[in-house]
């Protein structure tokens, strides 16, 4: 084995030991680079290894690197996005969208989780905050679910489920690191926006369709609630007036994507202001609102963007070590053929999203295996949704899946840990399922880019 092979393989290994002390993990990825930048030096200098490291390069790239983050105007939607998903979720439109869906879902069996996951697909396209959503929903839905005699496991997975949509369909967050990280005119924001819209609108679907099939092969899952109202005029104009706004805002934002008006970054500024302007047209617009969703998006976008940083400093010194010649020859090197490749790559991130966060994927393992896809001939806007897809059931996956810890919060004391696992179980495997399709059906995902820019 090649001397850079090992210590790749010992860079890694030594992120993960550290990684299980419990520091945060964007001081893990800088003290890991740290440590391995002296041990690249030691062995160049002092042992006289046959090794490519190069101290004063590597070290020299990490401020340009770091000052390209902090220069990046893309990187500017991030924070914009975070601002605009907090305060729609304190103005209190998704409480008044839930309570007109459930008059016009209500009457038909399993209407409460046709309607979680309704609000779900319109909250993704709106906020993109994983937290703020399925903390929302689950707030706003169990209760009633519960009270109306839905299987635990059937409700809490719904709900639960139904929150991660904001990763994947646009705005979001996770697609605009991607854009970062690949830095290639032909996966741009705009482009993975419009990429992901109909894969995200196929797994919003398809989990309607789980909701309202499986209910008619096992009613008492999701029994019809007693005394629920028909349909009416009425309860179609209520719907209507809650839709509008979120609508609009949805507009606002991906229609001026889409339609060339505006870049995402601008877009994203657009979405904050829109967001004061729906809070303030509800009445909630208030001093302690703004500061607290300040505060909020201060401390999510901290969170991002420290992880940004260690992770550049992992990815250089990884760089320098060798790192991107050792992975592209060991996926190149494997015996399955171009499609077995990106195969090969989409279950190790499957793996890894058991115990790592997307953000730590999409940052050190994307920039690596990209290339590698795009050498194989690869469309890589349809690679780079295939990667969010799959980094979509990081979510939901034990020990480290994001989504069960936040429903844990806030589920009725009844519902059991047990119960979250056995929900989300099903909507995984939809995930997959769509993921296949997308992986068989390329078009879904490379359709609308070309078509915007033809």
């Amino acid at each position: 084995m090649q001397l850079e092979t090992l210590y790749v393989i010992g860079m890694f290994l030594t992120f993960g030991a550290l990684l299980m002390t419990g520091f945060p993990v964007a001081w893990v990825l800088g003290g890991t680079a740290v440590i391995w930048t002296v041990i690249g030096v030691i062995s160049v200098e002092q042992f006289g290894a046959d090794l490519w490291f190069d101290y004063s390069s590597s070290m020299a790239l990490t401020p340009e690197r770091i000052w390209g983050i902090v220069d990046n105007e893309t990187l500017v939607a991030l924070p914009m996005f975070i601002f605009m998903g907090i305060m729609l979720d304190q103005s209190g439109i998704a409480e008044r969208l839930m309570k007109a869906m459930v008059r016009l879902f209500g009457a038909v069996r399993g209407g409460y989780a046709v309607t979680v996951i309704v609000i779900g697909v319109l909250l993704a396209a709106t906020t993109g905050i994983i937290g703020a959503s399925v903390v929302l929903l689950g707030m706003l839905s169990l209760p009633a679910m519960m009270e109306s005699k839905y299987d635990k496991g059937f409700a809490v997975g719904t709900a639960c489920a139904t929150g991660t949509l904001g990763i994947l369909i646009p705005p979001s967050i996770m697609l605009v690191l991607m854009a970062d990280r690949l830095a290639v005119p032909e996966a741009s924001v705009g482009d993975l926006f419009m990429g992901a819209f109909l894969p995200g609108l196929l797994l919003g679907a398809m989990y309607v369709a789980y909701a309202m099939l499986r209910p008619l092969f096992q009613p008492h899952i999701a029994p019809v609630p007693e005394g629920m109202e028909k349909v009416n005029l009425g309860a179609l104009l209520e719907v209507f007036k809650a839709v509008i706004p979120t609508a609009a805002l949805i507009l606002g934002v991906l229609g001026s994507i889409f339609a060339g008006v505006a870049t995402p970054t601008e877009a994203s500024g657009v979405g904050a202001l829109g967001a004061m302007v729906l809070a303030f047209a509800a009445g909630n617009l208030k001093l302690e609102v703004v500061k607290s969703s300040l505060y909020q998006t201060t401390r999510t976008a901290s969170f991002i963007f420290a992880i940004f940083l260690g992770a550049t400093a992992f990815s250089v010194v990884l760089r320098g070590l060798g790192g991107d010649e050792v992975i592209e020859g060991a996926l190149l090197g494997l015996p399955f053929g171009p499609y077995g490749v990106v195969l090969t790559i989409l279950f190790g991130i499957f793996l890894l999203g058991f115990f790592l966060d997307w953000v730590e994927i999409t940052l050190i393992v994307l920039p690596l295996v990209a290339p590698v896809v795009q050498q194989l001939g690869f469309d890589l806007v349809w690679f780079t949704i295939l990667f969010a897809m799959c980094l979509q059931t990081s979510f939901l996956t034990p020990p480290v899946g994001f989504a069960l810890f936040y429903i844990k919060g806030v589920v009725p004391p009844e519902i059991k840990v047990t119960d979250i696992y056995r929900g989300v179980m099903p909507y995984i495997m939809i995930q997959l399922v769509a993921l296949a399709i997308v992986f068989l059906v390329p078009e879904i995902a490379t359709w609308l880019p070309g078509v915007a820019y033809d």
